[in-house]
């Protein structure tokens, strides 16, 4: 007995090493039916990300006998809708052109696309905390804090993508204004350069003179026995709670979901003091909480996208 059927749902996970692939039997059952990834090797060159897509979607439809109309796919940057194009990709060789369109000629179905925070928040929506919290269908803060930062918005079971394509993306506002490394966002001073796990680590650095993993800092930390891990701990908090008392005071998310690297670091969510103080409100009530999916959310949530799209929820 086949368990593929138009029901299966097909999402492809771009990263900048890795390419992957996933067919989920369904929304309301979202049991892997199969997974597989292949190299991105980007450093080959637009057409060669191109013929690694057509070699994985063949992989696919080998694996379960017939071609998905529709598939979603997470990205690593932004797709601009009015524009047509990609920016912020990591694999830089995306950047400025259609890679939708041209995905769609190479492969002969239709992408869905959205940025790989985006999914993240739409998986963990769907799948993971908004699903354990029974908030499935409220207003979810997805958040990615890792090499990057990154955001997403699902609110009542809609993808927030926004006009530009941007919508959640809080990594890139001014945290603290001239401080840490020029970004690619063209900012000196936004979260990704403050608060990312690169970041941390290279203030640390700068302050002790020695190279140590945020891991091993934030160890250093609790056992109060490095002054400079405690500096840089205590940056994290500040920047972390200035960062996200912006978007609780636009949005008021009713569940906020952290992944990535630095969502280890159990002290963002042991102590929200700072965070009460700099919100418009008396009290601060929202749970914040680790992702549950880990690496899977972004393939699980590109692969919602074709579910979203169906209900009419995502722009495409």
């Amino acid at each position: 007995m086949s368990y593929f059927n138009s029901d299966n749902l097909w999402g492809i996970d771009m990263g900048g090493t890795k390419i992957e692939g996933i067919i989920l039997a369904s929304a309301e059952v979202p049991e892997e039916l199969f997974r597989f990834r292949i190299p991105t090797e980007a450093h080959l060159g637009y057409d060669h990300i191109l013929n690694q897509f057509e070699k994985l979607i063949e992989k696919m439809e080998s694996h379960s006998g017939y071609k998905a109309e529709v598939i979603g796919l997470a990205s690593p940057g932004t797709y601009i809708p009015s524009k047509g194009i990609m920016k912020n990709c990591n694999a830089t060789v995306i950047n400025g052109r259609d890679f939708k369109t041209d995905l769609e000629k190479k492969l002969a179905v239709k992408i869905l696309l959205a940025n790989d925070a985006n999914c993240f928040a739409l998986a963990e929506a769907k799948l993971g905390v908004g699903k354990e919290t029974n908030l499935e269908n409220e207003v979810l803060f997805g958040i990615i804090l890792g090499t990057g930062v990154g955001g997403g918005v699902v609110a009542n079971g809609k993808l927030i993508q926004g006009k530009h394509g941007i919508g959640g993306e809080w990594g890139h506002n001014y945290l603290f204004p001239g401080e840490g490394d020029p970004c690619y966002c063209g900012k000196t001073g936004c979260n990704e350069q403050i608060i990312s796990g690169p970041a941390l680590e290279k203030f640390y650095l700068q302050q002790s003179g020695t190279s140590r993993s945020l891991k091993e800092i934030h160890e250093r930390h609790l056992s109060k026995m490095d002054p400079y891990a405690s500096i840089t701990i205590e940056r994290l908090k500040e920047g972390f709670a200035k960062a996200l008392s912006i978007v609780i005071n636009i949005l008021d998310p009713d569940v906020i979901v952290l992944g990535g690297g630095v969502s280890h670091i159990d002290s963002l969510y042991d102590d929200t003091s700072l965070l009460k103080q700099m919100i418009f409100n008396n009290e601060f009530e929202t749970p914040i909480i680790k992702a549950k999916l880990g690496d899977s959310a972004g393939v699980y949530g590109a692969a919602l996208l074709v579910i979203e799209n169906a209900n009419r929820k995502v722009l495409t």
